[in-house]
Parts: structure tokens; C-alpha cells; sequence
């Protein structure tokens, strides 16, 4: 298997992407973005925003019909093998096989990645130990807890070593002691292996404490990147949460006008 990117281009480069759907539905309307190797930028935006769209655009799952994505300088249209091999995808939903294993259904992404037996068995035993999922080894998806298989799908995302992952609202249904661990394994990925991420949420919280750069999008556009602090400045709020209140049209509901404070 050969994941390997030259350490100067950006791990994803967008450019004037657009996705107009045969309905005539215009999901992305010429989206640009530049995310560096090695941060963990997310994508905060309402539903319908384009968020999942451009996801798809990347991944291969949907046909841009304008503009160009890279992944690490390869082309996800005219390169898509060595671009997709770059990459680690938990999408929203939990699309598990219920009748593999949790072994089984890491052991065949490996396998399809192709990787060998012997490195699938490892990098199986390390994953398994870190999402504290050893003992489900031999259990049915089918037959875990919700929780658990958000686990399986974020540990199978990883299992190829990719360079880039992309995590499409990874927490959302889970309670807060999950949603924490993922957090401390995902800040973990990032840091320590150097992984890029990309981050889908409509968590506030999530985004402030994970991210070191944002993107709002909304109605298929980008409106704005920057840090948490160089958003909150630009926008003249004291939280992201003001932020992204004032991007969807609702910032009236700030949580000051909702008890008062601001009487």
C-alpha cells in the first residue's frame, strides 16, 4: 500500500467547487478552501449547508460538475484511487456489514486497502485496545450498542493509516462520556500521528475545542475561515456560538437575550 504525500502541498485544496444536482439543485456554488497538512479544520454549518455535498464531491460518492478537489495533489476525479487512498472517511451514518465481526469488518477494509495479513492483525490489536472495543472482537456488529459502533466506524476509518481523515458529524446521538472519549482519541490522531482532519459538526463545543481553523459554510458557500478568535473578532461576538447564530439568521437567540442578561 502506498499512502505517501509530499509534505508541502496542502492535504486538500478545493477550488471553485460546484455540485448542481439533476433536480437543479445547486449544493455547492464554487466553494474554495485550503486546508494544510497536519490541522484539524472543521466545517461548521446548518443542515443543507453543503457540508455533506462537498464530503461526497471528495470521496468519490458524488460527481462535481465544476471546479477541482486535490487530495495531497491528487486530483479526486482524475486520480481518485491514489487520492481515496489518502483517505479515512466516518460518514454520519453508521453503515456497518451486520453480519461481519468487529475483527472482520476491520480485517477486510484492511484487506481492500491492501494491506497485509500481518500488518492487518496488528494495526487490528491496536485499534480494538484503543476505541476499548478487545472485547467485542467476535460480536456481530449487528449486536453492539450504538456507541460502540460509532467506535467501530471511526477505528475502521483509521485502520488503512490514512494521511487525511474525514469525520462527517462523528459524535452526533452518542451521550456525553462517549462523545468526550472520541474527542481525546481524535485530538490523539491529530497530534501525535500528525493526521489531517476534517471535521463536519453541529456541535459548538466540538468546533472550539478541537479545531485549530474553521470554515462556516452556508447555502452551499463559504462565508468565512479563520481561527475561533479571528472569527469571533471579525463578526464582533464573545462566542462561536454568536457566530454561527448570526450565519444562519437566528442571532437573536443568543443564549444572553434567552435569560435576561441582556435586559
Amino acid at each position: 500500500m502506498n499512502n505517501t504525500a509530499t509534505s508541502d502541498l496542502p492535504a486538500l485544496r478545493v477550488v471553485n467547487l460546484e455540485k448542481t444536482y439533476a433536480t437543479g439543485t445547486k449544493a455547492l456554488n464554487g466553494i474554495s478552501l485550503n486546508i494544510p497538512q497536519g490541522s484539524f479544520f472543521g466545517l461548521l454549518g446548518p443542515n443543507g449547508a453543503g457540508k455533506s455535498t462537498l464530503i461526497h464531491c471528495i470521496m468519490g460518492l458524488a460527481m462535481p460538475t465544476g471546479g477541482t478537489a486535490e487530495v495531497m495533489g491528487h486530483d479526486v476525479v482524475k486520480d481518485y484511487r491514489a487520492a481515496r487512498q489518502l483517505i479515512g472517511l466516518a460518514p454520519q451514518e453508521v453503515n456497518l456489514d451486520w453480519f461481519l465481526s468487529v475483527e472482520d469488518t476491520l480485517d477486510y477494509h484492511g484487506g481492500y486497502y491492501g494491506m497485509r495479513k500481518a500488518e492487518r492483525k496488528e494495526r487490528i490489536d491496536e485499534l480494538l485496545e484503543a476505541f476499548s472495543l478487545t472485547e467485542k472482537r467476535k460480536i456481530n456488529t449487528r449486536f453492539l450498542s450504538g456507541g460502540m459502533k460509532r467506535r467501530v466506524v471511526l477505528a475502521r476509518a483509521l485502520m488503512h493509516r490514512p494521511k487525511m481523515l474525514i469525520l462527517d458529524e462523528p459524535t452526533a446521538g452518542v451521550d456525553v462520556e462517549l462523545r468526550l472519549e472520541l474527542w481525546k482519541y481524535m485530538s490523539r490522531v491529530n497530534k501525535e500521528d500528525k493526521t489531517t482532519i476534517l471535521l463536519t459538526t453541529h456541535y459548538i463545543e466540538e468546533a472550539e475545542q478541537l479545531c485549530d481553523h474553521l470554515a462556516l459554510i452556508n447555502g452551499g458557500e463559504i462565508i468565512k475561515t479563520g481561527t475561533g478568535a479571528e472569527l469571533k473578532k471579525h463578526y464582533n461576538k464573545k462566542t462561536l456560538e454568536d457566530v454561527y447564530l448570526e450565519l444562519v439568521g437566528r442571532g437573536e437567540l443568543t443564549r444572553s437575550s434567552l435569560t435576561g442578561a441582556d435586559k
